[in-house]
C-alpha cells in the first residue's frame, strides 16, 4: 500500500511540475506574442518612413536634374516623357 502511495505522490509531483512548467511557458508565449505585435507595428512604421524618404529622394533627384545637374538628367527626361505620354493618353480619352 505504501508503494502505491509513493507512486501517487510521485505522479502528483510530476503533474505539479508539468502544470507549473506549462503556466511558465504560457506566460512566455504571451510576452512573445506582445513583442511580435510591437515589432510588426514598428516594421510597418519603418516601411512607411522608408517609402516617404524614397519619394523625397526621387523628388530631389528630379529637382537636381532640372537645376542643371547632369547626374540625373537622363532619368528626368525619361520621367518627363512618361508623363507626357500619360497626359496624351488622358487627352485622347477625353476627346473620344
Amino acid at each position: 500500500m505504501s508503494e502505491l502511495l509513493e507512486r501517487v505522490d510521485a505522479l502528483q509531483n510530476v503533474i505539479s511540475k508539468l502544470v507549473h512548467r506549462y503556466q511558465k511557458l504560457q506566460r512566455q508565449n504571451e510576452v512573445l506574442i506582445t513583442e511580435n505585435e510591437q515589432l510588426k507595428h514598428e516594421q510597418k512604421d519603418l516601411k512607411i518612413l522608408l517609402e516617404n524618404w524614397e519619394a523625397k529622394y526621387s523628388t530631389l533627384k528630379t529637382a537636381n536634374a532640372m537645376l542643371g545637374s547632369n547626374e540625373y538628367k537622363r532619368e528626368t527626361k525619361l520621367k518627363i516623357n512618361t508623363m507626357m505620354r500619360e497626359l496624351d493618353a488622358c487627352i485622347t480619352q477625353l476627346a473620344d
